[in-house]
């Protein structure tokens, strides 16, 4: 029997915006670099792993707001949710200490070129941002909204929590380059669409969580929604099907349906 894989902690933002031109939601997505050995070339929300100097940020309450009641594994999660956020968009949700208000996007564009490059290449930590410009993370900005184990048998596998969290203010976002070769401000309807025809490349989760976000038309609707909802562990179950793949996914996680047909591909 092969070795089951343990699934690596790990976090996913999918930061909103109110679109301009229609009734619509906005997400920030990205492209993964085609040599990244994970979802390579596909369109995904910022996320990452939990790494250890999240876990040191834990031990500095005065680092962030919203943690109430957490324990030290949510709260990992909820830390290394806006550092990859920010690590990989450049979008900061952290206030200076002693303000109510998030850092206003001209501060965090300061922020980010002074720091996200030495950041990304780990000459400098997370905490060293926090300590080294007064902030404190706002953990309660990120609403919990899903929760998926890679499924068994796979190389590779993540414990991720999905969040929503509003985009702040004129905070646009980009991509870094490196992991990511591109980034998009896009509605579900049109990247759903874009799955369909093939501009876009998108993981199974993605669609199910893109599909489940665009029932909402606001985002305010959309954290309404999902602030105190009872979130269910989805890990897939995965059968061949006509040469291709078919998921099982539970019912009461929210995604409309349980069962699920993919390509050999997808």
């Amino acid at each position: 029997m092969a070795e089951v894989v343990t699934p690596r902690a790990a976090s996913t933002v999918l930061l909103l915006r109110d679109s301009k031109a229609a009734r619509e939601i906005e997400v920030f997505m990205m492209v993964r670099h085609y040599e990244i050995d994970f979802n390579s070339g596909a369109l995904v929300f910022p996320g990452g792993s939990v790494d250890k100097s999240d876990k040191e940020i834990i031990a500095r309450p005065e680092l962030y707001s919203g943690g109430e009641g957490l324990d030290a594994a949510a709260l990992s999660f909820r830390i290394a949710a806006i550092r990859e956020t920010f690590e990989e968009s450049g979008i900061l949700l952290a206030r200076l200490k002693g303000t109510k208000a998030l850092v206003d996007a001209q501060h965090a564009s300061e922020i980010e070129a002074s720091h996200r490059a030495d950041l990304n290449d780990r000459k400098i930590t997370f905490l060293d941002v926090l300590t080294g410009n007064g902030l404190s993370l706002a953990l309660d900005e990120l609403v919990p909204y899903a929760h998926w184990i890679t499924p068994e048998g796979m190389p590779k596998r993540f414990d991720t929590w999905f969040f929503l969290a509003a985009a702040p203010p004129d905070q646009l976002g980009a991509h870094d380059g490196r992991e990511s070769t591109d980034s998009i401000w896009v509605s579900p309807r049109e990247a759903l669409d874009g799955g369909k025809t093939g501009r876009f490349k998108l993981p199974f989760p993605t669609t199910r969580n893109l599909i489940r976000l665009g029932k909402h038309g606001k985002v305010g609707d959309a954290l309404a929604d999902s602030r105190g909802r009872d979130i269910v562990t989805v890990m897939p179950v995965m059968t061949r099907l006509n040469g291709g793949r078919q998921l099982r996914i539970p019912k009461e996680a929210g995604y409309d349906g349980e069962l699920f047909e993919v390509g050999a591909g997808g």
